[in-house]
């Protein structure tokens, strides 16, 4: 038994984390530059990567800041780690580990009067893709996914917005991604994608749009709604109505009139429907959430989101708002955003509002949907290269009201994406039983996934 343990604990990367009993867990600078490095081939391979897996300085101290914010019992935080590697793990919305820049390559392209756009682009196509040809950002990429536990990500793959070539983009690179890297992490297109990773120890992506894409052209309702069919052709399988602001489908969160759906979004509700795209209300304002979830068909989500009667906020949904969403069949995933859980704003703090959907409505409508990403060691580094940019204005999507809540480091780092063998530690602290556990886990997540497809 315990030579089953410490390779148990070797294999999730938690060796050389001390516990309390003192046991041991064991412009550019040229377009022919950007473009030769993008169509290069990555010159190692992943068997070479993953005898070097390890679990760095950072990762270990987060670890500990939320080890010890928790405070379990030798016994709980055994089974809590084991049940962790040994179920299926969805973060229910979420980004996979992200790769520093290239931080002399992006103050080139400052120091060359790049537009703002350009930047832009550059940095979201380095911290998506980077890993594929860097062997040091491959590392940290893999490093964090195996200290994570997690088997598949509900990746944001799209732009927040509605405009059509700004959602291909974001796409493009989590396809790129996964094509180039298949043998580590693959695109999934069904539940049972995500279920045979889990199998073969490989990772997954289930793409998330972001936004609904629209032509904008306004001909008509169906001229309007077919690209929903398209992106989820192209493996698109959950989309935001809106995303904090009022759009033509409803209102988002910070909009103070909390208008509801408009007809035209009552359209989209029911095309995402037939197409099999989950309808997820994370930004909605709570008239837009409610109304979308008393007419949806299918299982519906806020996918990353708080709990009200635990802390109100923009971002959060009401007791109403979340008995509708779980009459549809749908769940609440619950993020790791201080501001958004209040309190201590801590992994604690998430843990109270896990519980009270779990009490309240059952833990058949509660996933986790952290909001949050690891992002490489080497980030900060790169960073110092960069020359500071002018300050621009507040970019449209950024409709967040001032509020006096002040997020600390601890907060933050207690909820480090690559903490989720914690999260599982916290619900067995809470009672749980192993089978409620995988169900917020990922039971919820994979039967939403299957009634959407259904």
């Amino acid at each position: 038994m315990e030579n089953k343990r410490r390779d148990f604990l070797k294999f999730t990367g938690l060796a050389g984390l001390t516990l309390a009993s003192d046991r041991v867990l064991g412009g550019l600078a040229s377009e022919s530059d950007v473009y030769k490095k993008l169509n290069q081939k990555p010159s190692f391979s992943q068997t070479d990567l993953r005898k070097q897996f390890q679990i760095n300085d950072q990762i270990k101290a987060n670890f500990e800041m939320a080890k010890n914010i928790l405070k379990p019992t030798q016994k709980q935080l055994e089974h809590g780690l084991e049940l962790h590697k040994n179920s299926l793990v969805i973060d229910s919305y979420g980004f996979m580990p992200r790769a520093a820049y290239d931080g002399a390559l992006v103050n080139s392209a400052i120091n060359s009067k790049a537009s703002s756009l350009e930047i832009q682009d550059m940095q979201e196509d380095m911290s998506m893709t980077r890993f594929v040809l860097d062997k040091k950002e491959r590392e940290e990429f893999e490093n964090a996914w195996e200290a994570s536990g997690v088997t598949c990500v509900i990746q944001n793959a799209g732009e927040e917005g509605n405009e059509v070539k700004r959602l291909l983009k974001r796409l493009a690179h989590f396809t790129y991604t996964t094509d180039m890297m298949s043998d580590f992490v693959r695109k999934a297109v069904t539940p049972d994608d995500i279920i045979r990773a889990k199998k073969e120890n490989r990772h997954a992506l289930y793409f998330s749009g972001n936004g609904v894409p629209l032509p904008q052209d306004w001909i008509s309702v169906e001229d309007e709604l077919r690209y929903i069919s398209i992106f989820f052709q192209l493996g698109i399988r959950m989309m935001h109505l809106t995303y904090n602001r009022r759009n033509v489908i409803g209102d988002g969160c910070a909009e103070k009139a909390n208008g509801g759906l408009s007809d035209f979004g009552r359209a989209v509700v029911k095309e995402m429907n037939r197409v099999g795209v989950i309808v997820d209300i994370a930004h909605s304002g709570w008239q837009t959430s409610l109304e979308a979830a008393q007419l949806s068909e299918r299982p519906m989500v806020a996918s990353h989101s708080t709990i009200a009667s635990v802390n109100k906020h923009i971002r959060s949904k009401p007791d109403n708002v979340i008995r509708a969403i779980a009459d549809t069949g749908g769940y609440i995933g619950i993020c790791c955003i201080p501001r958004f859980l209040g309190g201590t704003g801590d992994i604690s703090a998430m843990m109270k509002h896990i519980d009270y959907v779990v009490k309240k409505f059952g833990s058949e409508h509660v996933a986790i949907g952290t909001d949050i990403s690891y992002t490489s060691q080497y980030a900060a580094e790169e960073n110092k290269k960069i020359s500071s940019p002018r300050p621009g204005r507040t970019r449209w999507e950024a409709l967040w009201p001032d509020d006096d809540y002040r997020e600390t480091p601890e907060m933050v780092r207690s909820m480090s994406w690559t903490n989720w063998p914690l999260f599982t530690v916290g619900m067995v602290q809470m009672g749980y039983s192993d089978d409620v556990i995988q169900q917020i886990l990922s039971g919820n997540s994979i039967r939403v996934a299957r009634a959407a497809l259904s």
